[in-house]
């Protein structure tokens, strides 16, 4: 079956989204706010906060008044640059689709989260030893693996524009 950008981009965003929601969901009924359940003990749990800020807390001691409408304003202008980014795409690229769909679902599901609650559910806890990352959730999974493809293909598929090189 052959997909275009645009199925790509459905598929895509539209799975981040609903694999985001479901898991938040299903934390939100099977969980006390602040219960912790091992899945590797002594590595990674699911822990359940309600996180008010950005990555890693950002902005999270703002006012709810600002923030909340702050939060959703950036995720939809940052969701409407990513879809004109999108449009602007050739139709061979096969990476940069895939990466921007992965991006705009995990802002997308987090937009959701900020309207309904006012704040992301986060449950995914890393820790080892003295290391604990920042509890996270499937929206900031796909933003931060779409970013990271993003990146590779910026360094490593990125072709250098012909002409003659500067000395």
């Amino acid at each position: 079956m052959v997909v275009g950008k645009y199925g790509l981009l459905a598929l895509v965003a539209g799975g981040v989204v609903a694999l985001d929601q479901a898991s938040k969901f299903w934390v939100d009924t099977h969980m006390r706010l602040y219960e912790t359940k091992a899945l590797i003990p002594g590595f990674f749990d699911l822990h359940y906060i309600r996180n008010t800020g950005a990555a890693f807390g950002l902005l999270s001691r703002t006012d709810a008044d600002l923030r909340v409408p702050f939060f959703i304003v950036v995720s939809v202008v940052a969701s409407a640059i990513i879809l004109f980014l999108f449009h602007r795409l050739r139709d061979a690229d096969k990476v940069l689709p895939f990466a921007l769909s992965l991006v705009l679902g995990g802002a997308i599901g987090n937009l959701i989260d900020r309207i309904r609650l006012g704040e992301v559910i986060d449950f995914f806890y890393i820790h080892y030893k003295g290391f604990h990352w920042p509890a996270f959730n499937v929206a900031d999974t796909a933003i931060t693996v779409g970013v990271f493809l993003l990146i590779l293909r910026m360094v490593f598929l990125e072709k250098a524009p012909p002409g003659p090189r500067q000395s």
